[in-house]
């Protein structure tokens, strides 16, 4: 099974402890090219069989030895099947796991002393601390300023291949500040946790709106719902995985996404000035919007995937054409 890697080190998965449906896990080791930021961010792995013993020409060392230098916990010998079926019924649900005490009730009671996620800010820990640049593309044409929720490296990455400069900037960049720097288009990126918590980024995104093309993925898509007027909420299944089914409205072409994120935009919420442009075929969630006063549009899901399928890579294409416009 490939893609355990990008999943480890997403930053949307702050907070959370990842259980793997695939047996085996750690076959193929870890390198430094795969990884969408800087270091692992799950706060605990759970796998059925791990693979102590790893074999690929790529392959910098053992998943377990990258794990232990990071400080993460993981877990094998677990029924993974078992769990998954529970979590089914169950939806997300608070755990442990621990090598220093095996007591059961113990572990169960500091397992619900855990509040959840919501209204916590998560992205404060995954966010960069100063601004830095991307590395340039062989041929520039647009100036990007992507602010960092918790952004992928692969999202970066397709940025470059449309051509984007890149300059990334902390989540409490100003709108003013963000401006000063004369992009050509403002990237929102994902991240983690409840959308709600980021006051910040609402406010500056909301005083940007009109001002550039913004493009919206995930936490991004959330936080220029709520800076339009919008509400969010948190599902009970959250979508993660990369094989969900996504619509689009006007053309009914069906893309195969991939997805992870635990809150959703109410739909019934969105005000006048917003175009529905995705929908989730398993749940009919929102999965896309697009403003009809400003070129903003935001999806859901990850059109930059890593890992999984690039259906909808070509919404790189359509921030790149916006930025081409213009708008003066």
């Amino acid at each position: 099974m490939t893609g355990y890697q990008e999943i480890l080190t997403d930053p949307s998965y702050k907070g959370q402890i990842v259980t793997m449906t695939y047996p085996l896990i750690g076959n193929y080791g870890w390198n430094k090219f795969d990884t969408e930021s800087a270091k692992p961010q799950v706060e605990g792995l759970i796998v059925r069989e791990y693979s102590q013993y790893h074999s690929n020409w790529r392959a910098e060392g053992n998943l377990g030895d990258y794990l232990m230098e990071h400080g993460i916990v993981g877990i094998h010998g677990i029924d993974t099947r078992a769990l998954t079926k529970r979590l089914r019924t169950n939806g997300v649900m608070e755990g442990t796991i621990s090598t220093e005490n095996l007591k059961s009730e113990l572990l169960v009671k500091k397992a619900q002393k855990f509040g959840g996620i919501e209204g916590q800010d998560l992205v404060k820990k995954v966010t960069c601390t100063s601004i830095y640049k991307w590395e340039n593309p062989t041929k520039k044409k647009h100036r990007v300023v992507a602010i960092d929720f918790g952004i992928k490296h692969n999202i970066l990455r397709m940025l470059q291949k449309h051509h984007c400069e890149s300059l990334i900037v902390p989540a409490k960049t100003s709108a003013d500040e963000i401006l000063a720097m004369d992009p050509d288009g403002i990237f929102l990126s994902n991240g983690p946790g409840d959308p709600d918590a980021i006051d910040y980024g609402i406010k500056t995104i909301r005083s940007l709106i009109g001002k550039k093309p913004i493009f919206g993925i995930c936490l991004g898509h959330q936080l220029m719902s709520l800076a339009i007027g919008a509400k969010t909420f948190k599902l009970k299944f959250g979508h993660r995985g990369a094989n969900h089914p996504v619509q689009d409205i006007d053309t009914k072409q069906i893309e195969i996404t991939s997805q992870n994120h635990g809150f959703c935009v109410d739909i019934d919420s969105l005000p006048n000035s917003a175009k529905i442009t995705h929908i989730n075929l398993n749940d009919q969630t929102l999965e896309g919007i697009e403003l009809t006063d400003s070129p903003t549009f935001s999806v859901q899901y990850h059109p930059e995937a890593s890992p999984g399928p690039h259906d909808a890579s070509h919404l790189f294409q359509k921030f790149s054409d916006l930025m081409s416009k213009d708008y003066a």
